[in-house]
């Protein structure tokens, strides 16, 4: 079904909030933030930055000391933020402290 059935619309998309939202939840995962990257255990895991009326996300492939491989992704509503957070939570489950 569309929007326009309900009756209403989405509220609409505030990047600053959705960002203080995301190191929240980034903090809950056990992540530190350091200069706009979070990072478990000196290792950098993702990165937030707004970006006009978006939030710029970009979270590593594997971990890694060196020079970590980043997949970003533009995040334009608070369902792309939960989808955003989840996945790195299945991701940080995933890596063991020998993937860094």
């Amino acid at each position: 079904m569309s929007e326009e059935s309900w009756g209403f619309a989405a509220p609409p998309f505030k990047p600053d909030e959705a960002l203080q939202r995301a190191r929240r939840d980034l903090r809950e995962l056990g992540l530190t933030e350091r200069a706009g990257r979070f990072e478990r255990a000196g290792v950098a895991i993702a990165m937030l930055a707004v970006e006009g009326d978006v939030l710029k996300a970009a979270v590593v492939r594997r971990p890694s000391r060196n020079s970590p491989e980043w997949t970003e992704k533009t995040l334009r509503d608070a369902a792309a933020l939960r989808d955003f957070v989840a996945d790195l939570k299945k991701k940080l489950a995933g890596w063991s402290d020998r993937d860094e």
